[in-house]
């Protein structure tokens, strides 16, 4: 069952051109009167389903008695011998209707093999023209990338593949264009990214990556539902780009005359509901940052943010643990997960370390040290000119240690004066209660206790550290917001989760383009 066909004689057409050769047999098809777009499908099998089905073939003898099938993941079965020592006989099996898009085709003669598949496995179609009748025309037409359909019973090939024998054949859309060669494949990451359709119809594991991340998502859900958070959906537009330090996207509101940035966090409407009484409440939605691209970042990527009144960062690592094992538990693997070339291990609990001491463990350097921070940070080559202490160690921190995390490790007990949304340690107010979640170099998760005095929080929404970048401040202020605290937030922990970088953990991506449908790209360039 090739791409391409001959030339026709009867009308000259030059079926080199593998479109032109579809075409053609999306006219015949047409002229037999069916609809090459098919239609409605009932009571339909998926395929997944079929394999669990798998045991319900069984052997009949002439005696009657009907015997299980040899255990076909034992390599060493050979299933004709095997049918031959228990003599006479026939094999028996539950009748399916499957539909899927057509993957490889091999006909010989009277007979044509197909493997389709459809968004829960593939599984191989055997048609042979006795079996089909005048349904063989209709395949002789089918090309690869097709979507089509069979009904007939469910079985074993003589080398044991788990097969339906086709009885009658069905029609459902013509593929126009040529799929990718089988061993070249579509491999060009930016076609892959672009033509997500043809990466996901054609390329193993993909729709698998994707499924992974609804189950994963799924899960969220589940174990925040589960502990009585509510899910909300709060705004995209913004009148105030707060809630963390990145550069919005602008945008105009044309009937109010005023400016709107697409949100960088989720995180104060979510305070907000607090105030009015939403003591457990999460959103799992897009955020949007004018920010570079990356294998880590991408303009607009997933979050989840997730504030408990009454509990603190502490109660938010509890839960953070609580979300990725059991997101591990609904994709299956195991808590040992590849990653690249190195393992990570989400078995629970995840270690927990504070700021400082894995800032000196990596540096030799005391943080509280400034003298020695200084000096070390121009040897690095950072610029501590007109910056403020914490400024110059964070970016140290960024700089020697971040990298050499493999974790999972909850890094806690960040200094105050760059968490200007997290609540001071009573005994130690230069510090914050506040953790990062690092998995192998990456940051995965920021929580907060989180700080509900509107008094301090206005005085650090008018606080620009010395020298660290606008985008990098939080030093915006929103009215509105310290208006809401006044009214009483509940004490509480809070906590965001990127959603895009957890798939691309536990599914081993080492793009955040792989684990989105859609990412952001250039447009595409005229041929």
């Amino acid at each position: 069952m090739n791409q391409t066909a001959a030339s026709d004689p009867d009308n000259g057409d030059d079926f080199t051109d593998p479109r032109v050769a579809r075409r053609s047999k999306l006219q015949k098809l047409t002229d037999m009167g069916i609809d090459p777009f098919g239609g409605r499908f009932d009571d339909r099998t998926w395929i997944g389903d079929c394999h669990a089905m798998s045991d319900q073939v069984k052997f009949r003898t002439a005696e009657g008695e009907t015997i299980d099938l040899p255990d076909f993941n034992d390599d060493s079965v050979d299933y004709r011998q095997w049918k031959t020592d228990h003599g006479p006989g026939e094999e028996i099996g539950p009748k399916v209707r499957v539909a899927g898009r057509i993957q490889f085709a091999r006909p010989t003669g009277k007979l044509i093999f197909l493997n389709i598949k459809d968004w829960t496995g593939s599984l191989q179609i055997f048609i042979g023209k006795k079996q089909v009748g005048d349904d063989f025309e209709l395949a002789k037409l089918f090309d690869l990338g097709d979507l089509v359909g069979a009904e007939g019973r469910l079985g074993r090939t003589n080398t044991g593949e788990l097969t339906v024998f086709a009885e009658k054949l069905f029609f459902h859309t013509k593929m126009l264009e040529v799929p990718p060669e089988k061993h070249a494949g579509l491999t060009d990451p930016d076609l892959k990214q672009r033509m997500r359709y043809a990466d996901m119809a054609f390329n193993d594991g993909v729709m698998e990556t994707f499924m992974a991340r609804t189950k994963i998502i799924q899960s969220i859900r589940r174990t925040l539902d589960d502990q009585q958070f509510c899910e909300v959906e709060g705004p995209t537009l913004h009148a105030v780009a707060g809630g963390a330090a990145a550069r919005p996207f602008t945008t105009h509101h044309n009937a109010l005359d005023m400016p709107l940035y697409m949100r960088i966090a989720l995180e104060l409407h979510l305070k907000r509901l607090m105030v009015g009484g939403m003591e457990r409440v999460y959103e799992l939605g897009r955020v949007y940052r004018n920010e570079g691209i990356s294998p880590r970042h991408n303009p607009e990527f997933t979050m989840l943010e997730a504030y408990q009144a009454y509990g603190d960062y502490g109660t938010m690592m509890d839960l953070t643990e609580r979300l990725i094992v059991d997101a591990i538990d609904a994709i299956g693997g195991g808590y040992v997960r590849p990653f690249g070339d190195v393992d990570i291990d989400f078995t629970p609990p995840f270690q927990r370390a504070t700021y400082a001491e894995l800032f000196a463990k990596a540096t030799n350097v005391d943080p509280a040290d400034e003298s020695a921070v200084i000096e070390l940070a121009k040897k690095l080559g950072l610029e501590t000119e007109g910056k403020h202490p914490d400024v110059v160690r964070n970016e140290i921190f960024e700089e020697k240690v971040e990298d050499t995390l493999q974790g999972p490790i909850f890094v806690i007990d960040y200094p105050a004066s760059i968490c200007p949304l997290t609540k001071r340690k009573a005994d130690q107010p230069e510090i914050a209660e506040r953790f990062e979640l690092f998995i192998n170099g990456m940051e995965l998760a920021n929580a907060y206790t989180e700080l509900n005095d509107p008094d301090l929080q206005q005085a650090l929404f008018e606080t620009q550290l010395q020298g660290q970048d606008d985008e990098d401040s939080m030093a915006k202020m929103d009215h509105d917001f310290i208006r809401a605290l006044r009214y009483a937030m509940p004490p509480a922990g809070g906590l965001g989760v990127g959603i895009d970088r957890l798939v691309m953990l536990l599914t081993n991506k080492r793009s955040i383009r792989d684990v989105i449908l859609f990412p952001v790209l250039r447009p595409e360039k005229d041929s």
